[in-house]
């Protein structure tokens, strides 16, 4: 058998596996749409789940609606890739947040530690 025979044999595999779980189990499974896609996805969190979907579909509308491509492959790419940048600037906006927090603290317990060493040179002790 030819390797991309076993890998077809192997995706079927793990496809069949997948859909005999839900059959098992559907309860666990919640069904989204993304891009015209039916999705089953499992997760602790249904609701997040839907929003996250929800923000997967939306971005790919947007990135379908700017580009010239009708390439699903290609607009779900570019969909992660501005995801991947929404997700970069907020987390460099958060650091940044966190350093200014920091700053902030430090410089308050540093105006304590002098209050209170200004005070023991007063009293002497």
């Amino acid at each position: 058998m030819s390797a991309s025979g076993s890998r077809n044999s192997c995706l079927n595999s793990i496809r069949w596996n997948c859909e005999k779980v839900m059959e098992q189990n559907p309860a666990n499974y919640i069904t989204v749409e993304i891009y015209n896609q039916t999705y089953h996805l499992s997760g602790q969190d249904a609701d997040h789940i839907r929003k996250l979907a929800a923000q997967v579909d939306a971005k790919m509308r947007a990135v379908a609606a700017q580009g010239r491509t009708v390439d699903s492959l290609r607009v779900a790419v570019l969909a992660a890739l501005n995801l991947a940048d929404d997700l970069s600037q907020t987390q460099e906006g958060a650091s940044g947040l966190a350093a200014r927090v920091g700053h902030a603290r430090a410089a308050s317990l540093r105006g304590l530690l002098d209050e209170v060493l200004e005070e023991e040179r007063k009293t002497g002790s």
